[in-house]
């Protein structure tokens, strides 16, 4: 078996799902003949046709708003928006449509959608294409948001996603797009939503991320180890919502709680997950909660966007933060 990078897996995931469900439909610009501004949609145009694999106009509104159509007619569309920072004109029809039919139907309705979207800095990007957004997405009731962090997790929770009945925000960080490969069977197993997944464990500190952060942190956690501390490492996956009782079980054990994200700092997701530890852990904690973000400010150009990023430097600068308390 072939290691393959994450965007592969993200391809694997699609066209395992189509070949099994004949309802199962990719639509989005440049998805069809082109593959995909990331080429994450190569081979499925040749192998599914174009009623399956549709080209649409540069209209995302109209992509927001004709996913939820067939969605309500028995189809499970994958609705992929170029970049994160293109996707607020859809948000009309996420947030009021998408996210409210089930509620809105008393349950007789589901709008079994994926909105797939390669998200995050880090790759030189002019501006409207490094977007951090994913609390914005989080705050609507009705709407998972899930952020892989390598290719295995990229095909298990995407194929997770796709069978979910309910809409999901699919965000994929394209700095780690081609960074890491993995073997990953093509078995169409899912993993499960709605849970962390703890990549590192230890004793000293809970350090939560995701995404392509997850890079940083684990270097980070690497380090310390020369100093005798023992980072536990948790994979956040699924923003929205939130297992807070893996986070709490860790904190319980450590003390020491350190978030790390991309998206600038006030009110993250950092913001959201520091809030539940206060108010369920608060007698675990040896030392106060420690963020580690972007700056509240507009994500810049390439020549400072690895300023505005989280580095393991100001992670470890944190680290030694909390580990100064007894």
């Amino acid at each position: 078996m072939n290691p393959i990078t994450l965007v592969e897996a993200v391809n694997q995931a699609l066209n395992y799902e189509m070949s099994k469900d004949k309802d199962v439909i990719v639509l989005g610009e440049d998805v069809g003949l082109n593959g995909g501004v990331f080429r994450a949609t190569v081979g499925l145009y040749d192998k599914f046709g174009p009623e399956r694999v549709i080209d649409t106009p540069l209209a995302e509104t109209m992509i927001s708003g004709l996913a939820v159509g067939m969605a309500l007619q028995g189809l499970k569309p994958v609705a992929e928006f170029q970049f994160m920072g293109f996707i607020y004109p859809g948000l009309d029809h996420m947030l009021n449509h998408a996210s409210r039919y089930r509620n809105r139907t008393r349950g007789r309705l589901t709008c079994p959608i994926v909105y797939r979207a390669p998200y995050g800095g880090g790759i030189h990007a002019p501006e409207h294409h490094s977007e951090s957004t994913e609390a914005l997405f989080a705050h609507i009731p009705g709407m998972r948001v899930v952020i892989p962090s390598s290719p295995a997790r990229a095909y298990g929770l995407l194929l997770a996603s796709i069978r979910d009945p309910d809409p999901v925000l699919f965000l994929e960080p394209k700095r780690i797009y081609r960074l890491i490969k993995q073997e990953v069977p093509d078995n169409g197993q899912a993993l499960p939503l709605d849970q962390c997944f703890i990549l590192r464990e230890g004793k000293d500190v809970t350090m939560v991320t995701w995404g392509a952060m997850i890079k940083e942190t684990l270097e980070a956690a690497i380090q310390l180890e020369q100093y005798g501390i023992q980072a536990e490492v948790i994979d956040l996956a699924t923003i929205k919502p939130i297992d807070i009782n893996t986070i709490l079980n860790s904190v319980e054990k450590t003390g020491r709680l350190i978030i790390v994200h991309e998206a600038a700092r006030f009110c993250g997701v950092g913001a959201e997950i520091a809030a539940q530890v206060a108010e369920k852990g608060l007698l675990f904690l040896q030392a106060p909660i420690q963020r580690v973000t972007g700056f509240d400010t507009i994500m810049p150009y390439f020549k400072l966007e690895y300023d505005y990023l989280p580095n393991v430097k100001r992670i470890l600068a944190n680290v030694r933060k909390v580990m100064e308390f007894a």
